[in-house]
């Protein structure tokens, strides 16, 4: 049953929020701005990224093979030739910003600034540069032809599910190299212990669970990362993200997971987190505090990933594709045949 009082609440929490993101657009200065070539028709992608140098070659590759049309970025305290190599893009614009990355509600502020000029009627991939959107059939239909395919049911967005891939050993192991395939170094996933709690207050799919949940937060399985998200929206002027992806405002938007009518068109993000950079990585991120809303409760989780882990374990498969995702229930295709 509806609730009005909460409806109600959440009309001006989404009134404040956008009011937020048209605050904070002084806080990002155009490096390259080539927004004028946009078309109509184009795919736009919403990105925030920080010194993801290695990444950003395949990214960009992969996006581009779905057909994506323009990609805006937004770079923070880069300083790996990150805002450099974008700007040498022809179909980047980028926006710099030394602010916090936290305080900026982790970049969702300055991209929904730039959603709410650029992307009303476009459809919009917001992502970060360690995620690569798949669905059924990608590998032979692009996102014109799925979204063509929403816009033909009225659907206004797609869920996906955060998948953690990683090596099939200790993470630092196995190096990668700047424009391959992360998929060659992250052959495993979690196949199963995923669990899906509706929150009524967003009307979201709450999914945790994968290898964080087991290996780092077995003990406190609540405080493991979310991983349910909304990473492709036929955007409107009144849409704004409210937690990173994971919801967005109005709600029904967040009702991408929902099976009581059948099981719908979702998608995964393959999370490629878990390169080897990351046990570097994790000894800075935990000085920098910047990617936790509590940040000194994860400490103990940094302090494993310097340490050089295996996430191995007995719920792990080899990847082999969507149809295989499709099979564990971890991915559906709706009527998309």
């Amino acid at each position: 049953p509806s609730d009005p009082i909460m409806a109600y609440r959440m009309r001006w929490k989404r009134r404040r929020l956008l009011l937020r993101c048209w605050r904070k657009r002084r806080q990002i200065t155009a490096r390259v701005d080539r927004t004028k070539g946009i078309q109509p028709s184009d795919i736009l992608l919403f990105s925030t990224v920080r010194n993801e140098i290695d990444r950003l070659p395949f990214f960009l590759k992969h996006y581009r093979d779905l057909g994506v049309g323009q990609f805006l970025f937004v770079v923070n305290n880069s300083t790996d030739g990150t805002g450099e190599f974008l700007a040498q893009q022809p179909d980047c614009s980028v926006w710099e910003t030394s602010e916090s990355y936290r305080l900026s509600r982790f970049g969702m502020d300055w991209l929904g600034w730039l959603q709410l000029r650029y992307g009303p009627g476009h459809w919009c991939v917001t992502v970060d540069a360690d995620e690569l959107l798949i669905y059924p059939h990608h590998d032979q239909r692009d996102l014109r032809a799925l979204t063509a395919h929403l816009d033909s049911h009225g659907r206004r967005c797609m869920g996906a599910l955060m998948l953690d891939m990683y090596p099939e050993g200790r993470l630092g192991d196995y190096p990668y190299t700047a424009g391959q395939d992360p998929m060659e170094v992250l052959t495993h996933f979690d196949a199963f212990n995923y669990t899906h709690i509706r929150q009524p207050r967003l009307q979201n799919q709450w999914i945790q669970g994968g290898p964080r949940a087991r290996v780092f937060f077995g003990s406190q399985p609540a405080r493991a990362p979310t991983l349910n998200k909304v990473p492709l929206v036929k955007w409107h002027r009144s849409y704004v993200y409210v937690s990173s992806m994971h919801t967005l405002l109005p709600r029904p938007l967040n009702h991408g997971f929902d099976a009581t009518a059948g099981l719908p068109l979702t998608g995964a993000l393959l999370h490629t987190k878990f390169l080897d950079q990351v046990v570097e990585r994790s000894a800075e991120e935990k000085g920098r505090k910047e990617h936790f809303e509590n940040s000194d409760l994860y400490g103990a989780y940094y302090d494993a990933l310097v340490g050089n882990p295996s996430l191995l374990g007995p719920e792990s498969q080899a990847f082999e594709g969507w149809e295989q995702l499709e099979s564990l229930g971890l991915m559906g295709r709706g009527t998309w045949e």
